[in-house]
């Protein structure tokens, strides 16, 4: 088998050059995306709502890797539309998105306008220029209908109980709307793919009511972890591992190498790292020495257990997980311990995109 440093020459062959539309570019996820993009030597055209005065984006000075970087919402279709069309992108990575069921809760109209409109003005785009000739849209592996020791494969049937699932499930559904009606008409919908990750982590996320900020918070506060559901098993993976798997999808739509019709792809982890939230914080217990005062509050309804079943990916895109748990665990307390030592967030993500090809 060949090794991921060969595989990473392979990515920057085809990517070098490639003109990348990226919503949600100043988010978590969209921040460590950019910052592989610019080491494969991608054009970034990034357009999202300007980032939270704390932010990875800001820290890695993101702005200043892009082609062009865009302040504005996703909802904002006359905008969407002109900036598309002036960026005339081969490829769109949509991950806009509102991400959080704390939040879904509070703001559900919010939630479904963002997660649902914004992925069908996504797609209307789509429709319109011909120059898209690959996309793909992140949803998440809470879209499935819930079923007790399932392990879930794209065909499952989907179902959402909160705001935020159930938008991103009316947002899957858009999507295979789209690709089914329209199809014929215009062969850019035919190279649209949908794809579901697990629970991402890794360093420079400050999200609110997110299990790792809300841990490295209460250490550097030194106050009570407030822990949803401690007993909740989720599919725990690094920020990279499914960022790597996008890109391959992209790249095999951008080639025509897939069916787009069959359009749903998982990128979970292997199936170690499923593991209980107290599992987590009793590991990063350990590491740094410090005990946790926990407060256990039930605020709303969640999935106890969430499973991925990745074998498509791994048969057809050639994308593996490489990180089990403890190294999952150990960048991301890494780039927590580097960062407050003053090493830049750039260099340091840059540094674990390295590792991770080089593992």
């Amino acid at each position: 088998m060949e090794s991921k440093k060969i595989q990473l020459k392979k990515l920057k062959k085809f990517w070098k050059g490639k003109r990348i539309f990226l919503t949600g570019h100043t988010g978590f996820k969209g921040s460590w995306m950019c910052i592989l993009l610019n080491l494969l030597g991608a054009q970034i055209i990034g357009y999202s709502l300007k980032p939270k005065k704390k932010s990875l984006f800001l820290q890695a000075n993101i702005k200043d890797i892009l082609k062009k970087n865009i302040y504005a919402d996703i909802l904002n279709i006359k905008k969407l539309n002109k900036e598309i069309k002036l960026s005339k992108p081969d490829i769109i990575i949509h991950l806009a998105a509102q991400p959080l069921v704390g939040y879904s809760y509070d703001h559900p109209v919010d939630t479904f306008d963002t997660n649902v409109m914004g992925t069908l003005n996504i797609l209307d785009c789509i429709k319109k220029f011909r120059s898209i000739k690959s996309t793909v849209i992140v949803t998440t592996d809470k879209v499935y209908k819930i079923k007790k020791y399932k392990s879930y494969i794209e065909e499952d049937e989907l179902g959402g109980h909160d705001p935020y699932s159930s938008s991103k499930v009316c947002s899957e559904i858009v999507t295979n709307s789209y690709i089914k009606s329209f199809c014929n008409k215009n062969t850019n919908l035919k190279r649209v793919s949908t794809a579901r990750s697990g629970n991402v982590i890794g360093g420079g996320d400050y999200a609110e009511n997110r299990l790792i900020p809300d841990i490295f918070r209460a250490i550097e506060n030194k106050k009570k972890l407030i822990i949803r559901n401690p007993n909740s098993i989720r599919p725990w993976q690094h920020v990279i591992e499914p960022s790597v798997g996008y890109l391959l999808l992209a790249q095999k739509n951008y080639q025509k190498k897939i069916n787009a019709l069959s359009s749903s792809w998982n990128f979970g982890p292997n199936f170690k790292n499923f593991k209980s939230v107290m599992y987590i914080v009793n590991k990063i217990e350990k590491y740094y020495k410090f005990k946790f005062s926990i407060i256990k509050k039930k605020t709303f309804h969640e999935t106890q257990t969430l499973k991925l079943n990745s074998e498509k990916s791994h048969k057809y895109l050639n994308w593996k997980p490489i990180w089990n748990l403890n190294d999952v665990l150990n960048k991301t307390i890494e780039w927590d311990m580097l960062n407050t030592h003053g090493i830049n967030a750039k260099e340091i993500c840059e540094n674990q995109i390295l590792s991770y090809f080089n593992a």
